[in-house]
């Protein structure tokens, strides 16, 4: 999956997991100051990226550096594909 399909099953998870539309989000955005996102936020929006990208996120890998910002996070994700494609 490239990078913009990424960022859109991004956007559509957080936008499921905080009820609204979430605007543009730059690779900037930052997701707890910008965008309100929790700790009870972050859990629903892994569940829902398992769910629509299939990857498998294993939470004891994370780092507070992975919700950082969408764009932060984007990487991750992408990350994340290169190692269950290799």
């Amino acid at each position: 999956m490239d990078e913009q399909k990424v960022a859109e099953h991004i956007r559509i998870s957080l936008e499921a997991v905080l009820n609204r539309e979430v605007g543009e989000l730059l690779p900037e955005t930052r997701l707890f100051e910008d965008l309100a996102l929790d700790s009870t936020s972050v859990l629903e929006l892994l569940m829902s990226l398992e769910d629509t990208i299939g990857l498998e996120i294993d939470p004891d890998e994370l780092d507070a550096d992975v919700f950082r910002s969408f764009g932060s996070l984007s990487e991750y994700v992408m990350n994340q594909q290169r190692k269950a494609a290799a």
